[in-house]
C-alpha cells in the first residue's frame, strides 16, 4: 500500500513529536523522592542519629509512607506544617503497610505525643482510624513501630536537624 506524501509526513512528524514528548517525560523530577536530611533525636541522656525524609507540601503529606514495604532501622519521615495543626488533627494508616510510631511535636521539636499506628487493611480510607495527635503540633515524625521505646525517646525530648547536635 501506498502512502501519499502528505500522509507519510504526517506520520513522520507525529512520531518524531513522540520522541520528543517522551524525552521531555524522562527530564521531569521524580516526584516520590522527599528532600532526605541527618537529624538527631535528644533526651537528657543521649543523641540518636536519624536519616528522615522531609515531606512539606500537602501531597508529599498525603502520600507519606504509603504503599511502602520496609522503612530503615533509624530513618523515618518528617512532616512539617507552615501553621499549628489543632489537637484534634491526626494521621491514619491507610494504604500504609508498615507498622509505624509517631511523635507529634511542637515548632522547637520538643515532643508533645507519641502514639502507635498499625496497618489498616481496608481498601477504603474511611474505614482506617485515625491517630489524634491529642495536642497542637507543628512537626510529626514517623518512625517504626517501637523505635522511640527501644531507644529511650519520650514526651518531653526533641528533635534537632542539626546533625552536630548527634555528639
Amino acid at each position: 500500500m501506498n502512502k501519499s506524501a502528505p500522509e507519510y509526513s504526517l506520520m513522520v512528524v507525529l512520531a518524531l513529536m513522540a520522541l520528543l514528548f517522551s524525552g521531555c517525560l524522562a527530564a521531569l523530577p521524580d516526584n516520590k523522592s522527599l528532600p532526605v536530611q541527618q537529624a538527631c533525636l535528644i533526651s537528657a541522656e543521649q543523641a540518636v542519629p536519624i536519616t528522615v525524609e522531609i515531606a512539606k507540601s500537602s501531597d508529599e503529606r498525603s502520600r507519606g509512607l504509603m504503599e511502602r514495604e520496609i522503612l530503615a532501622e533509624d530513618a523515618g519521615m518528617l512532616f512539617v506544617y507552615s501553621g499549628e495543626r489543632r489537637a484534634d488533627h491526626g494521621f491514619w494508616m491507610y494504604r500504609t503497610l508498615i507498622p509505624l510510631d509517631i511523635a507529634y511535636m511542637d515548632r522547637r521539636g520538643v515532643i508533645r505525643a507519641i502514639r502507635q499506628m498499625t496497618p489498616c487493611p481496608s481498601s477504603q480510607g474511611r474505614d482506617c482510624p485515625t491517630y489524634r495527635a491529642g495536642v497542637p503540633f507543628y512537626l510529626a515524625l514517623e518512625m517504626n513501630l517501637g523505635y522511640f521505646e527501644s531507644r529511650g525517646i519520650e514526651v518531653g525530648d526533641r528533635l534537632s536537624l542539626e546533625p552536630s547536635d548527634c555528639r
